[in-house]
């Protein structure tokens, strides 16, 4: 099993280089590990995944506002947070070789796993990324962890400009910079990630609803970008395992080829993070309606991760099959993320005539659904191929019954299902119609 896993995170990781969706950082000069850059299909995918995102619980909801905080803030921040003092993973080193593992990843944590030589004592290893302000020397500040100070630190701004009625939140997608011990498994444990990630205020007397309410929205998230319900697991987190502010902690993990790891946190904090920030900067961030006391909002906490939520739905679209008499590999995503919605092909290249009223389809169509994409590389059977890797829900041709040869078939076109390989006439007019619906 380990080894058939293995070998579809292999085709995976293949698959994306090849098609331009991830490459390894830095390649050319032998790479950097923890880093990978995003090429145009990856770009595509990664931002329809994010748009969704964003639409559905910020743009759609009217108890949310949006954020962008700066990556380098006030090395403040993160005393006040714990994370000066605590964000940290275990270490290990071998005598031997000198490579570095968490130990808390070891099946024998006496025993260096590259080498077999003995492994010395454990010890704390803060991720942060430390780095300097301006010219003088000492002015240190780090790059952010997490998305989620910048959202706390601007709590007090966004009360104080618009005035919300709580239950409310705040919403941001950014980056964030660990600097992880042992980066692995692609883009799921990375040193340079993006999150996708909600504070929401209430009432401490309410929490449990809106736990509750955020618990199925992240269900609502995996559907609308295609990551399938099955492979999809809640963990409640013990108490011993939780952080000692939280009441309940909701680990969402998927079935990724390397085992069931964490995709997604939901968490109750309580008020500690707006308390420990209250305290650190010694200003009043106590919230307060028309005719009540002032008092401490408490947070809800749903935290996703773009990079893996990239390689979730890279995961469950990936599929093998069949197709006339041929082995063929496709990814079957859903035409809301797919990176491109459609290809337009001339049936032959050297054809002028095709050609022309070709790319009058594709202009015309690009104008009404921007991921429209032109191909008239190889045949018509390699392009199909090609972009039934790339993931595309529909290739359209223009061929001679497009131009009048069948007077019956005139302005209509062949459009092929990329799922079942199937081909159909339509009007060149129902195009723009037809995959605006399907979306």
């Amino acid at each position: 099993m380990a080894e058939k896993e293995n070998n579809l995170m292999e085709k995976i990781v293949s698959l994306c280089k090849r098609r331009g969706f991830v490459f390894q950082g830095s390649e050319i000069y032998g790479g950097l590990a923890g880093t990978w850059d995003y090429g145009p299909l990856g770009v595509s995918l990664k931002n329809n995944i994010k748009n969704i995102w964003w639409k559905m619980f910020v743009d759609s909801r009217d108890d949310m506002f949006g954020l962008d905080a700066a990556i380098l803030m006030s090395p403040k921040v993160w005393e006040a947070s714990g994370h000066t003092e605590t964000f940290s993973d275990p270490l290990v080193e071998c005598t031997k070789c000198h490579h570095r593992f968490r130990s808390d990843q070891l099946d024998d944590q006496t025993k260096c796993p590259d080498c077999g030589g003995k492994l010395g004592e454990s010890r704390q290893f803060n991720l942060m990324f430390q780095t300097q302000i301006g010219a003088t020397e000492g002015s240190i500040s780090y790059l952010r962890p997490e998305t989620a100070g910048g959202i706390f630190v601007n709590f007090k701004n966004v009360v104080d400009s618009f005035h919300p009625k709580l239950p409310f939140g705040i919403g941001q997608i950014g980056k964030a910079f660990r600097n992880e011990i042992a980066p692995r498994d692609f883009i799921f444990r990375v040193r340079e990630l993006e999150q996708m990630e909600v504070e929401y205020f209430v009432r401490p007397e309410s929490w449990e609803g809106a736990f509750e309410e955020w618990r199925k929205g992240v269900h609502e998230f995996n559907k609308a970008v295609g990551i399938p319900a099955e492979h999809v697991h809640e963990l409640e987190v013990g108490d011993g395992d939780r952080a000692h502010y939280s009441k309940r902690t909701i680990d969402f993990e998927f079935d990724f080829p390397f085992g069931r790891k964490e995709l997604y946190g939901l968490a109750y904090r309580g008020d500690f993070d707006l308390s420990a920030h209250e305290k650190g900067s010694n200003q009043n961030l106590k919230y307060a309606a028309e005719g009540e006391e002032q008092f401490l909002p408490h947070v809800i906490e749903p935290s996703f991760g773009v990079d893996r939520t990239f390689l979730a739905v890279l995961t469950s679209a990936y599929t093998e099959d069949e197709l006339g008499g041929e082995g063929r590999v496709y990814l079957k995503f859903h035409p809301r993320v797919a990176p491109v919605k459609a290809a337009v092909f001339p049936l032959l290249k050297n054809k002028p005539e095709l050609v022309a009223k070709a790319r009058e389809v594709y202009t015309n169509l690009k104008k009404e659904i921007p991921q429209i994409v032109w191909d008239d590389n190889g045949n018509i059977g390699k392009r199909y191929r090609r972009q039934d890797e790339i993931g595309t829900p529909w290739c359209i041709t223009i061929d001679f019954d497009t131009l009048g040869e069948n007077k019956e078939l005139e302005g209509t076109v062949t459009v092929r299902d990329r799922d079942t390989g199937a081909q159909e006439r339509m009007a060149i007019a129902d195009l723009a119609g037809f995959i605006k619906k399907a979306l």
